[in-house]
């Protein structure tokens, strides 16, 4: 189950601590340390692209059964494809901004299922109302992304070996395969 994504320095911690059950992946560092007074002998630990560690892995699933990532622009533009959700077009992040297509004003929730990104002319446009109190179209429909999704959309550098591994974790039906599958 992917978690998060941690520095070389939290991954020889977790290294140290004696807590990784298994690696995959490539190594990506090789730190050395010292020597051993005793038998000369200078530490080495290889750090992997992908480290599983010991835990309760009830205590996880259940976690992320109730799980809801926090929602931030830059996360919902990157769901988007920073593409405006009304006129369809792409835009940096700059010229975008979160739409609730259900107002606030009138009832609605900053939830992942009620914002989609618009561009600031379209939302301007759009103002207080529905999508179709303002003559709007939806191009896709919301979503709330999984965790694994999540980790992916913050916008990290994924290596090869790292995005086959979340992918593992999106869901079948996913929005985000198709969009993946269009960039390779």
């Amino acid at each position: 189950m992917p978690l998060e994504w941690i520095d070389f320095k939290e991954a020889v911690r977790v290294y140290h601590l004696g807590q990784v059950a298994y690696t995959c992946g490539v190594p990506l560092y090789r730190i050395r340390g010292g020597h051993n007074a005793v038998t000369g002998k200078r530490s080495v630990l290889e750090i992997n692209s992908i480290i599983a560690t010991h835990g309760d892995s009830h205590a996880v699933l259940k976690a992320r059964a109730h799980y809801v990532p926090p929602l931030n622009n830059q996360t919902l533009f990157a769901r988007d494809a920073h593409l405006c959700m009304y006129c369809g077009t792409q835009f940096s992040s700059r010229g975008l901004s979160r739409d609730h297509i259900k107002p606030l004003s009138t009832g609605g929730t900053d939830t992942w299922n009620n914002v989609v990104t618009a561009c600031k002319r379209c939302n301007n446009h759009k103002a207080g109302r529905t999508p179709e109190q303002a003559g709007l179209e939806l191009l896709a429909v919301p979503f709330m992304p999984t965790h694994a999704e999540y980790i992916f959309l913050q916008g990290k550098r994924i290596l090869a070996d790292q995005m086959q591994f979340l992918l593992a974790h999106f869901p079948r039906h996913s929005p985000l395969h198709k969009r993946l599958a269009s960039l390779a």
